[in-house]
């Protein structure tokens, strides 16, 4: 028995230990905030150099010039960082943050769900706001993700939550804003083997399903029902602008057939995930009106006689086009804290660093349905923001100060922090007893 009670207690010290390791949700903005001396970069691609930025009660009540600053009668808090840079929070599209955890443990994955054809499923239901990856996004500038199911051909409906929150009703920003199609591939046409045959009439019978599946969420819409099916109701606001369409497809052709389909079936608002061939197809979307969530930039090119350095090259190429397009980190969850830097190697490529800001900011607000919201630093917006020492693009002076969510001020500890100052002091003890 004794021996039973000093295990349980171990396992509930180790435990804690873990836990420890995320910090808990920052209170309420209890003042007045004043961030002066400061270059702020607004995220619309201006930039004001001497600037003041005022928040209060988690809005943003000044952005501009310090020497125009006006209290107003308001007593501030004044937080002097002169010197430093302050930038609109980042957004992440097209993650499964809080979702996937450690990918080899079966209980810590729920970015998907059993079927093909699952519109009714919520992936925010499943968020972990607990996730020991989040807080090492923080530390990066990332304050936002747009949380997204994966697997079948409709995954799911995703939304869009801010990275510090008890649970995610909290985390909220836009509630089940999209719904995620995964567009079936398309068979090379020459390759008549049984396998490709197969793969053919697969992919034919998704899309006649697919077809007949938004007939009836159509005529779902229009009808006065007594008992609610999920499947279809899920679907209803794609017909009225109120959900959009994100569309994963990659190829020009597929990227092409995918958006005729939807627009066919009467879906008024879609995107484009993952987008490789987006530049091949930049007239059709253009002229539809139709933004692109890009997902290659750290990638190998799609095809052998591409350009090596083509995905680097593509968001500067897809802005000279005139597409509303963001930028996604799709290599790994984990490594998704480098959202930053790859809005800076596309800098390094062509892509003017405003613009490059503007991909992880404003634009990616703007597609996700949340830039009344955030993705710049505005008056009436919320204090969604950072302070960073230097450059927030760039690996080497990406240093973030100060972070700030609805005027919360955020803890910036994270476990790769805290596995650093242990094994530092570690290593810095059996160095003292070496001399």
């Amino acid at each position: 028995m004794q021996h039973r009670f000093i295990l349980a207690a171990a396992l509930f010290v180790s435990t804690t230990a873990a836990w420890a390791q995320v910090p808990a949700p920052a209170v309420k903005q209890a003042k007045a905030t004043l961030l002066t001396g400061a270059t702020l970069h607004v995220g619309n691609g201006q930039v004001v150099e001497g600037a003041a930025v005022a928040f209060n009660n988690g809005k943003i009540t000044y952005a501009g010039p310090a020497a125009g600053f006006n209290a107003g009668g308001t007593a501030y808090e004044t937080v002097n960082v002169n010197g430093k840079h302050i930038y609109p929070g980042m957004i992440l599209p097209n993650s499964q943050l809080g979702l996937t955890e450690i990918e080899s443990v079966r209980a810590t994955l729920d970015q998907q769900e059993v079927g093909d054809f699952n519109p009714n499923v919520r992936s925010v239901v499943a968020y972990n706001t607990d996730s020991d990856i989040t807080p090492t996004l923080r530390s990066n500038g990332v304050l936002m993700a747009q949380v997204t199911p994966v697997g079948g051909t409709i995954s799911g409906s995703s939304s869009v939550v801010q990275l510090d929150a008890w649970n995610w009703e909290d985390a909220l920003v836009k509630a089940d804003g999209g719904v995620h199609l995964r567009w079936p591939a398309m068979v090379q046409t020459g390759d008549a083997s049984p396998q490709a045959t197969q793969r053919r009439q697969a992919r034919e019978a998704d899309l006649q399903e697919l077809e007949s599946l938004l007939a009836e969420a159509k005529v779902y819409k229009n009808q006065k029902n007594d008992r609610e099916n999920l499947k279809l109701s899920s679907l209803t606001g794609l017909f009225d602008g109120s959900k959009k369409l994100f569309i994963h497809a990659n190829y020009g052709k597929e990227i092409v057939e995918a958006a005729r389909f939807a627009q066919k079936a009467g879906i008024k608002d879609m995107v484009i995930v993952g987008a490789a061939d987006a530049l091949v197809v930049a007239d059709f979307l253009k002229e539809n009106n139709i933004p692109v969530i890009y997902s290659g930039v750290h990638a190998l090119p799609a095809r052998s006689g591409d350009d090596v350095y083509l995905p680097y090259k593509m968001p500067g190429m897809l802005q000279k086009a005139g597409l509303l397009f963001c930028l996604d980190y799709d290599a790994s969850l984990h490594g998704s804290r480098n959202l930053p830097f790859i809005a800076g190697t596309a800098v390094a490529f062509g892509l003017p660093k405003e613009q490059a800001l503007s991909s992880v900011t404003l634009n990616a607000a703007k597609i996700l349905g949340v830039d009344q919201q955030v993705g710049s630093v505005e008056v009436g917006k919320d204090a969604s923001l950072v302070v960073s020492e230097g450059d927030i693009l760039d690996m080497r002076t990406n240093k973030i100060s100060y972070a700030f969510i609805q005027g919360r001020k955020l803890n910036l500890t994270d476990k790769q922090k805290y596995l650093y100052e242990k094994f530092d002091t570690k290593y810095n003890q059996e160095g003292k007893q070496v001399q």
